[in-house]
């Protein structure tokens, strides 16, 4: 391995090699993303890696990535394979000129890696630290620790939220939660609970567990990190899990409300062609 304090510099981050461990240290750069900039450094201890690539990257660039474990990272099981190649902070960008130094460390790490394959009995990196709080459209979401709360802005919150009223989860009552990116349409941080009273409503706006997002509510950078932290939290009080649950056959009638909501949207030119397209496929398919 690498000599213990070895740093591999590059674009919006370092990548500094200990014995056991890679420690991850962001930027905090005006170009560099918001999510690097809020999570710091992280600190991936090698039997979270999978695997190590190098690959060319744009623009006179090559790209070292190592891949985490499924299971070993609460903010990738969170972000579940949505974060942007931008934002995802297992790569490391560097100018093609230093290929042959970024190739060393790749074969360094390599060799290191043990058949690290499958989940582990725990996550093996941190998550960040409660207490967290972010605005979503409907809402504001605050996480101590213990609970995850939510409290309901009269200006965002459908009907349903506001007869059910501000709401507190307990991490022991969870069985995990699920993201979907505020970068897409109908972006959302829900929470799975393990013994729900009634069947939790297919649309997140009308779930009394879930926030929605919007233009400039629930960002990557606070949704994303808050999401990993409660998944940690609920992963470490019980079983294992789970970050998406299987959403229920809707209505047709609701489909095709859904999908003239979506048109309005397309026409007012808050929703780009390819947008529009990809989500009305998806709610076809739901029939």
């Amino acid at each position: 391995m690498a000599r213990m304090g070895d740093v591999l510099a590059g674009f919006h981050a370092a990548w500094e090699f200990e014995s056991d461990s890679v420690l991850i240290r962001f930027e905090r750069g005006i170009r560099t993303p918001k999510l690097f900039q809020v999570l710091g450094e992280r600190r991936v201890p090698l039997e979270a890696i999978e695997a190590v690539t190098l690959t060319p990257g744009r623009r006179g660039t090559v790209v070292l990535h190592a891949l985490p474990r499924a299971g070993a990272d609460p903010l990738m099981d969170a972000a579940s394979g949505q974060l942007k190649e931008g934002c995802d902070p297992y790569r490391l960008v560097l100018p093609s000129d230093r290929e042959t130094l970024a190739e060393y460390y790749a074969d360094e790490l390599r060799a290191r890696l043990t058949g690290n394959a499958g989940p582990p009995e725990r996550y093996l990196v941190a998550a960040p630290e409660a207490p967290l709080r972010f605005k979503a459209y409907d809402g504001k979401a605050a996480f101590d620790g213990a609970a995850v709360s939510f409290r309901w802005f009269w200006t965002g919150a459908s009907s349903a939220k506001w007869k059910a009223g501000d709401q507190s989860f307990p991490v022991a009552g969870l069985s995990g939660v699920e993201w979907r990116s505020p970068e897409v349409f109908e972006g959302h941080l829900r929470l799975l609970r393990r013994e729900p009273a009634t069947a939790q409503p297919a649309q997140a706006d009308q779930d009394p567990a879930a926030v929605v997002f919007g233009l400039g509510y629930g960002p990557v950078h606070e949704s994303l990190p808050f999401a990993a932290s409660v998944l940690a939290a609920v992963r470490a009080s019980g079983p294992a899990p789970v970050t998406a649950a299987p959403a229920p056959r809707r209505d047709p009638a609701d489909i095709a409300d859904r999908i003239r909501h979506l048109g309005e949207l397309h026409e007012a030119g808050l929703v780009t062609d390819e947008e529009f397209t990809r989500k009305k496929a998806e709610l076809l398919a739901e029939l």
